[in-house]
């Protein structure tokens, strides 16, 4: 009878699982999306062809969590997090760029920048780029703040 040879000192489970770790590590690689949603207190949000992806974050409550905002478009955007009246007053707003406030980062045409947020509250907060027909064409996502 043949019996299988693993890496030293490891059993065949513990192989398997170093194996399957680097299969999904490969796959997240590939896709670009996070294994838990918002379950890193780092997430990328990449603007693509006038859409955000991921669409949806998860990320605690009453913690600084770092976005990074990678613009792949050949134009610029803008990523605005916030309460309805939030996006209602930047829906008629005048603002050419928004800088200074962690929830408002204009992000120009391939860059990418970093920005650091606390959402003190759990809920449901709407991110948008209000450019002009941006939002319409679905350039829209949602950060789900789940309590600690």
């Amino acid at each position: 009878m043949l019996t299988p040879r693993w890496t030293a000192g490891r059993s065949a489970p513990a192989a398997g699982a170093i194996g399957l770790l680097a299969m999904l590590a490969a796959l997240v690689a590939l896709t670009g999306c996070a294994l838990a949603p918002g379950s890193d207190n780092r997430p990328t949000i990449t603007f693509r062809y006038s859409r955000f992806t991921p669409a949806a974050v998860t990320v605690p409550a009453g913690v600084p969590v770092t976005l990074t905002l990678r613009n792949d478009d050949p134009i610029d955007h803008e990523w605005i997090v916030g309460s309805p009246e939030v996006h209602a007053a930047h829906r008629l707003g005048t603002e050419p760029v928004h800088e200074g406030r962690p929830t408002e980062v204009t992000v120009p045409a391939l860059s990418t920048r970093r920005t650091t947020v606390t959402f003190d509250r759990p809920g449901e907060y709407a991110y948008l780029c209000h450019l002009p027909g941006h939002e319409a064409y679905g350039m829209r996502g949602t950060i789900y703040v789940r309590a600690r």
